[in-house]
């Protein structure tokens, strides 16, 4: 069987018999930038036609999955380059959440806010224990409005009530408080990660997969409702819009500036 070799500037991807491991390598906390959401999402959509991958990981690096949106390099964007990105991320939330194979988490370390939602569009996680190893919402705490999409996508998972209630206290969650919201499925030490995930995975593309793939689609209608059924260019634009707010941005500089003086 010849297998396609994948390349891409913020990932690693390795093919292993019959599929792929996609690690985040995107400086040192795997920060969310345009270029990785680009990479994302040509990534899932080359490998979701590829007859000879049944399946995939998603994982970070030991103790750190991703930190999060580069809100540093974001603040830099001028407007165009704001829906750009905004644009970017929800259409690869979109090439996970209709990603037709078996798609398994490895979240290998911390894990907040942006990148808690991409854990939140795959089929099955396994997240490291550890005491900075976190997962949830917390823009409140740098004054940042979460777009419409991202809400729903935790809301989808933990509830309205239960997500509004954590995003406004900033909830963060530890490996075991996130398998007791349902936030991820295993907590397990972070040497076990990898293993645990590619051993769920083995399991999933033994399923036929057209059967895999159609009950997915039918058991996730509310996940695919949610991401997939929007218009994104409008909520992108809304979001820059209402980011653009003169004291909004200058309450995000004064977060920023807070940032660069506990270096």
């Amino acid at each position: 069987m010849k297998l396609t070799t994948y390349d891409a500037k913020s990932l690693l991807i390795e093919i292993k018999e019959d599929y792929a491991i996609v690690q985040l390598n995107n400086g040192k906390v795997n920060a969310i930038n345009t270029q990785l959401l680009v990479d994302l999402k040509e990534i899932f959509d080359a490998l979701a036609k590829d007859k000879n991958v049944k399946g995939a990981v998603l994982s970070g690096r030991p103790h750190a999955f991703s930190g999060g949106l580069d809100v540093m390099s974001l603040a830099t964007l001028d407007e165009i380059g704001m829906i750009h990105f905004w644009k970017s991320y929800m259409l690869t939330l979109q090439s996970l959440v209709k990603f037709p194979k078996p798609l398994v988490c490895a979240i290998t370390g911390y894990a907040p806010a942006g990148a808690t939602i991409l854990t939140l569009c795959t089929d099955y996680r396994v997240m490291g224990k550890g005491a900075k190893h976190v997962v949830g919402m917390h823009e409140f705490k740098m004054q940042m409005q979460i777009p419409e999409m991202l809400c729903d996508i935790y809301a989808y998972h933990l509830g309205e009530v239960k997500a509004w209630k954590a995003v406004q206290q900033a909830k963060l969650f530890n490996s075991d408080e996130a398998l007791l919201e349902g936030l991820v499925d295993e907590s397990v030490e972070v040497e076990e990660v990898l293993d645990r995930a590619e051993a769920y995975l083995k399991k999933q593309i033994k399923i036929f997969p057209k059967v895999f793939a159609e009950s997915k689609r039918i058991f996730r209608k509310g996940l695919y409702k949610v991401v997939v059924e929007r218009d994104i260019v409008a909520i992108a634009k809304e979001t820059v819009a209402f980011n653009n707010d003169p004291e909004l941005k200058a309450k995000i500089v004064e977060f920023l500036m807070s940032l660069k003086t506990k270096k």
